[in-house]
């Protein structure tokens, strides 16, 4: 699969711009802060509906205007599908495949399938949680788009549950009044049923990518490993099968409520799980060096890349301004890891910061100018 052209309107620092792709290596280079991540964050929210760079979608779109536009041409085989989303901030935002009638944001999800590096990635192995929560629950969705669904229905159940034990709390707190919890016993069960779908999904990627990870790393840091993933649920248990994660979350719901409603909050669900990454018998955060940190973060994008591959739908590989944060040997091992990749989209400073493994078609990119050199 690889995208051949790419089109934005009132995208970032774009008003207007067409860029035709093609398979193989294609470089973006000029300058920082003239408009070549922008290009590429447009193809990877086409993959995700998000940005690697922004939780929200008002930076996305231009100052002044009011929409930005993403469209882009997609070919799988001799398949080719046109895909365009229309970004709303404060409104739904829309979406169109083919030029059809207008259909859910999340039905293009699957159309196109991206794993990006980025600088940002560090935050896998350094940063809070959610880092690592969002970077399963994207791969899963890639895996599977229709978990985009499961993702969605959960937030709204935890939304709700929270604003019911939010209520209770401050009834508690001004009067001490009691509130009629008898609902609070149903939302147990939406949170719980669609926790351990979701549950179970990250559990069968963390086993599917652990080898993955641990054999990339060892191609980027020979003899540094071995790595090791390990889920770590705030529903403490061994389960893995939907119905007994579906019981173990609802064992933990009974054992926390008393706090729940005197914190008025959700304590327990996969929004409070984290994934603990380990390098030998330490954990890598706190104890892995900045060159372990960084190679154990590609790893895990490069296990991505593969697990995806070898599922039928090899993605688009991004790589936004990577190599410049590489020692030399990790930046050519990186380079030739990546290189034979059907689509290979690589932004840089200058010219000497992408590896001469990764030959292939350039633009410049000067005040939001694209041009092919």
């Amino acid at each position: 699969m690889h995208v051949t052209h790419l089109s934005l309107a009132d995208f970032r620092s774009y008003a207007g711009v067409e860029v035709p792709l093609e398979p193989g290596v294609t470089a973006f280079v000029g300058p920082n802060g003239q408009g070549k991540t922008n290009l590429v964050e447009a193809v990877g929210y086409l993959a995700t509906l998000g940005s690697h760079r922004v939780s929200s979608d008002a930076p996305l779109v231009r100052m002044g205007a009011d929409r930005a536009i993403i469209r882009a041409q997609v070919k799988q085989g001799e398949r080719q599908q046109l895909v365009e989303l229309e970004l709303n901030p404060g409104r739904a935002n829309r979406a169109r495949i083919n030029r059809s009638s207008q259909v859910r944001p999340r039905d293009v999800l699957g159309i196109v399938r991206t794993v990006l590096f980025a600088p940002e990635d560090l935050a896998l192995v350094k940063g809070d949680p959610g880092e690592r929560r969002r970077f399963l629950d994207e791969l899963i969705t890639l895996r599977s788009p229709r978990m985009a669904g499961v993702r969605s229905d959960y937030d709204r159940v935890l939304k709700q549950r929270n604003t019911l034990l939010k209520s209770a709390a401050l009834a508690r707190r001004h009067g001490g009044r009691t509130m009629d919890l008898s609902t609070l016993d149903v939302w147990d069960q939406h949170l719980a049923r669609v926790g351990a779908e979701l549950l179970a999904q990250r559990l069968d990627l963390i086993a599917a990518i652990q080898p993955l990870a641990d054999k990339a790393y060892e191609q980027l840091a020979p003899g540094g490993g071995p790595l090791a993933l390990e889920y770590k649920p705030s529903a403490p248990g061994e389960a893995h099968a939907r119905e007994e994660l579906y019981e173990q979350l609802m064992g933990a719901l009974a054992e926390v409520r008393k706090q729940e409603i005197e914190r008025g909050v959700t304590l327990v669900g996969p929004h409070r799980d984290d994934l603990h990454l380990k390098l030998g018998s330490l954990p890598a955060k706190g104890y892995a060096s900045h060159g372990e940190s960084w190679s154990y973060a590609l790893a895990l994008r490069l296990a991505s890349y593969d697990l995806l591959r070898a599922e039928g739908n090899e993605p688009v590989l991004v790589l936004d301004d990577v190599f410049a944060e590489l020692d030399t040997r990790r930046r050519e091992r990186l380079a030739e890891l990546v290189a034979p990749g059907e689509q290979v989209l690589v932004t840089a400073a200058v010219d000497d910061d992408v590896p001469h493994v990764l030959a292939g078609a350039r633009y410049s990119v000067s005040d939001g100018v694209v041009e092919r050199v």
